[in-house]
């Protein structure tokens, strides 16, 4: 929880003492660590999905019990906020609000994205089905992504997202289908 807490202070200039305590953000991402996810990897039925439908409630953040989520996780204006069952959230990420880390509802197993370290997600961003973000990221507002994989280092935009820069140079590249190699054999 103190690694959320100094993402608050790190990546939010309008924070002064305590009012971190306000964040919904905050108050889904605690829940979410040390109640409804504990309760998922104890197989315990019913009750982690009950926990997250309150949390969903209160904030507009809702968090599938599921989801794997990092140290330093900050939600701005968590508003809209939708982290599927499968999601895997790296150490100090970003998400604005209207963010979806969605499915596709086409598979089994392992649908919803993985996100890498130091990851920042632009408001209203969609990511669907297995898609792959490494690490040292920027997604645009607005990006849609599905089943795609998004190299280190770069900045992506649009709808269908492309690589805008790559390793601090400006590019113009598509991103590499999840499945391409899988088609290619």
């Amino acid at each position: 929880m103190f690694e959320d807490i100094k993402s608050i202070y790190r990546n939010d200039p309008a924070v002064k003492n305590i009012e971190f305590i306000l964040y919904p953000g905050l108050h889904s991402i605690v829940v979410h660590r040390y109640v409804s996810h504990q309760l998922y990897k104890f197989k315990i039925p019913f009750f982690p999905r009950l926990i997250s439908q309150i949390m969903r409630f209160f904030t507009g953040i809702e968090i599938h019990p599921g989801a794997k989520i990092g140290k330093g996780f900050f939600i701005d204006h968590g508003m809209g906020i939708v982290i599927g069952e499968t999601a895997e959230i790296g150490t100090n990420c970003v998400m604005y609000h209207n963010v979806t880390l969605g499915g596709t509802g086409k598979e089994k197993g392992k649908r919803h994205p993985t996100i890498g370290n130091n990851v920042t997600i632009g408001t209203g961003a969609i990511l669907l089905g297995r898609v792959q973000v490494r690490n040292n990221v920027k997604i645009g507002a607005d990006t849609f992504i599905i089943d795609k994989k998004v190299p280190s280092n770069s900045t992506v935009v649009g709808t269908p997202g492309k690589v805008v820069k790559l390793n601090g140079e400006k590019v113009n590249l598509k991103l590499e289908n999840i499945n391409s190699r899988r088609n290619k054999k």
